[in-house]
């Protein structure tokens, strides 16, 4: 990030303005009277594009960069992989590829953001879409879908509707990598709702409540290491082997700890620390040797690794109460310009300006080098663009490090820097937090105008930024300075952004509110303009009492479809056509259904000589229906069933015997026993199936006009012959059976689906 040149005490504080595209409205943000919102015209409403995987990464506003810690959690180079963490990689790799949505959980400290990192890394080819890093810190749930949608695809100051957004991430399919989520509960599910195709893996805070019944996320716990990788871990990071004593003082630690990773990156920094106090002593030692001589000094072993390991053993390693709560011994051993960096982040609420600000704030040339000094302590982690304090440092650095005016000049800084035009809205995006840090010090110190004067310059650029929760805070920040100022005509801008600001997000009565108490306030101080700008929202406002102007209706919530499946590689190309899909469906459903009628039939049919007995099927078999008769499906299901219904419809006669025809279950129309039974001896072939006909006995059909009459063969009582395959003419129907002819029921075993038609049947069918 390149620091703007130039003095900001002899330049004037500028407000950044521009437009930017909220749902179905145009919002113009930094105008003198306050920012304005109307409907969008249709030609200039962006057309977002999908960032496919061949593109150069485009990360979110504020989140391009990957969460990344100290050596042990994450921040280290290749060469320097995770300890004990192979088990945890490979299960949630196997989770993420059955599309499953883990929440990682564990102490602060526990290496989270470490295993989040590995995992990222390992499950790039799962996904159609890849990996998608967001942070969370500091980000309401609003916020992350922001992210994920700017992510993924290209709309540069487009920020969409509930609704928009959920129709453009219906078909994202990716992993999406959430470090430091504060968003729990109800804000999880509503992000997981809003991407059903997504994989998400989410490290929340050891605080974040228990996840809700029928929750899409599973809980995962990081648990501390083994004792043999905290060992090699601080062997690592101190640069040398563990000798006896430190191994038992190593050791008692990983009891006390369990095993945190974070607790042993520390504790590898107070060795290097007592290490610089062992070289010091040897220095201290050669010069004697080399000003007085070996005169009246006893004998040297002339080794130089022995005298410096009996020179160690003279240096007390940290007591048990120091390497538990070790922020206050690491802080007394770092370098001047590293204290003076962990004095301003303590004072700025645990957030660490990024480098280029340093020179301004604390007069620290080398930003860089500190931070990372920082951060090899185990006292900063790097996540979102800017370094902030580990867990458990503010609490016990800040009785011991006061601020000693170091943030006094830091919002007329920061508000000369965001108004200055090199300074792109990516970099501010990513200094949100810091900007909240100052506001709130100013807020602490008494500094109410400097909230006031730095809250109306960053307010716009985070608008622009679309960093809409900071955009929030620090309005609401500002207007509470204004009020202790008296200052009305700041309190009336504050106001009328934080209507502005309720508009854009779709709450019209907190809009209405905040938009009237604007315009009263800006009535009696007599800014004509105001009013008349403030006027304009409310008259938006008043256009349609039930829905905001420019908005879109919400689009129905897609039905959840996993993509992150391992058997989805295995789908052959040739059936991922929509209709070749639904052809192989269909006739599966056909399929299914057909087995299951013919196995119900035979089971409500009875043995055969039930059917023997009864050969018109007019016998009660006690159920309410005669002769094991089914209810005929639905005339939708099979072709044949819709002959059926056509020839024997409501105005056919019925059947011999004078009975009365029963109903059918399907309601299209009534139907004979005698009829029913014709009807489903006809050959049927499904729309879809390939090549796979149903083993019925062929129906008698007449022949068309000027065809030879084929002899009619009566029932007996042996096996049925098939007769020869008529000719008809194409374009003539058969005529519906004579209702008068009495025709057997069929035998079971001609309607077994595992029976292979007759060649004449099958060649009729066809």
């Amino acid at each position: 990030m390149a620091q703007p040149s130039g003095d900001f005490r002899q330049e004037a504080v500028r407000t950044r303005g521009g437009e930017l595209v909220s749902g179905g409205l145009l919002v113009g943000v930094g105008a003198p009277d306050g920012s304005e919102a109307r409907p969008c015209p249709e030609e200039w409403r962006p057309r977002p594009r999908r960032i496919e995987r061949s593109e150069p990464a485009r990360g979110p506003v504020g989140g391009a960069e990957r969460a990344v810690g100290p050596l042990a959690l994450g921040a280290g180079p290749a060469d320097l992989p995770l300890l004990d963490r192979e088990a945890d990689i490979a299960v949630l790799l196997g989770l993420l590829a059955e599309g499953r949505s883990i929440r990682l959980v564990g102490q602060a400290g526990s290496g989270r953001s470490a295993l989040l990192s590995a995992v990222a890394e390992a499950a790039a080819d799962l996904a159609p879409g890849g990996v998608v890093q967001l942070c969370g810190h500091r980000r309401t749930t609003a916020d992350l879908l922001q992210e994920l949608f700017a992510a993924t695809h290209h709309a540069p100051g487009y920020r969409p509707d509930p609704g928009q957004l959920a129709a453009h991430l219906a078909d994202v399919g990716a992993i999406v990598v959430i470090d430091g989520a504060e968003p729990a509960g109800a804000g999880l599910e509503e992000l997981l709702a809003a991407a059903p195709r997504c994989a998400f893996l989410i490290s929340v805070e050891p605080s974040s409540s228990v996840l809700p019944a029928g929750s899409r996320l599973q809980d995962h716990p990081v648990a501390g290491l083994s004792r043999g990788a905290c060992l090699a871990l601080a062997a690592r990071l101190a640069g040398r082997p563990l000798d006896v004593a430190e191994k038992a003082w190593a050791v008692d630690l990983w009891f006390e700890s369990e095993g945190l990773p974070l607790r042993f990156v520390q504790a590898a920094a107070l060795l290097r620390q007592r290490d610089v106090s062992v070289d010091a002593l040897v220095a201290a030692e050669e010069d004697r040797l080399d000003v007085f001589g070996a005169i009246a000094e006893p004998a040297h072993d002339p080794d130089p690794a022995v005298r410096e390991n009996a020179l160690r053993r003279t240096v007390p390693l940290p007591s048990v109460a120091e390497t538990a709560s070790p922020a206050v011994r690491l802080a007394e051993g770092l370098s001047e310009p590293a204290q003076a960096v962990l004095r301003l982040a303590v004072a700025l609420g645990g957030e660490c300006p990024t480098a280029p600000h340093l020179p301004a704030l604390i007069d620290v040339g080398q930003g860089e080098s500190a931070l990372a000094e920082l951060a090899d302590a185990g006292l900063a982690v790097s996540i979102g663009g800017h370094h902030r304090l580990t867990a458990g440092a503010l609490e016990l650095l800040a009785p011991h490090w006061p601020a000693r005016g170091c943030v006094d000049g830091a919002a007329q800084h920061f508000a000369w820097w965001v108004g200055h035009s090199s300074v792109s809205l990516p970099q501010i995006a990513a200094e949100a937090e810091v900007l909240i840090g100052v506001l709130l010090a100013d807020r602490t110190a008494g500094r109410h105008e400097a909230v006031v004067r730095l809250a109306r310059a960053a307010g716009p650029a985070l608008a622009l930024s679309l960093r809409w929760g900071a955009w929030e805070r620090v309005l609401q920040l500002g207007l509470e300075a204004a009020r202790r100022t008296g200052a009305k005509a700041d309190e009336a801008w504050f106001h009328h952004e934080l209507g502005v600001y309720a508009i854009c997000v779709r709450e019209p009565s907190r809009a209405v509110a905040e938009l009237e108490t604007a315009l009263t306030l800006r009535a009696a101080v007599g800014e004509q303009r105001g009013v008349a700008a403030a006027g304009r929202m409310l008259d938006l406002l008043r256009a349609d009492g039930r829905q905001l102007p420019g908005a879109e209706p919400a689009a129905a919530a897609p039905a959840r479809g996993p993509v992150i499946r391992k058997i989805a590689a295995k789908v052959p190309s040739s059936l991922k056509s929509g209709r070749r899909r639904r052809i192989v469906v269909a006739s599966a459903v056909l399929l299914t259904l057909g087995v299951l009628g013919t196995a119900v039939g035979m089971s409500v049919a009875g043995p055969g000589e039930h059917k023997a007995n009864d050969p018109h099927g007019q016998l009660d078999d006690g159920s309410g229906t005669t002769g094991g008769q089914l209810p005929l499906p639905h005339p939708s299901i099979s072709p044949s069933s819709t002959a059926g219904s056509g020839a024997d419809g409501p105005g056919s006669s019925p059947a011999a015997g004078g009975t009365s025809p029963e109903p059918s279950a399907s309601g299209s129309g009534t139907h004979s026993p005698s009829a029913s039974a014709s009807a489903s001896k006809k050959p049927s072939r499904s729309p879809g199936a390939t090549g796979t006909d149903t083993p019925q006995q062929p129906q008698p059909q007449q022949p068309a006009p000027g065809q030879p009459q084929p002899p009619v063969q009566q029932p007996g009582p042996g096996p049925t012959q098939a007769p020869p395959p008529p000719v008809t003419n194409p374009t003539t129907s058969a005529p519906a059976p004579n209702p008068t002819t009495t025709t057997p029921a069929p035998s079971p075993s001609s309607t077994s689906p595992t029976s292979s038609p007759t060649p004449s049947a099958t060649k009729s069918g066809q």
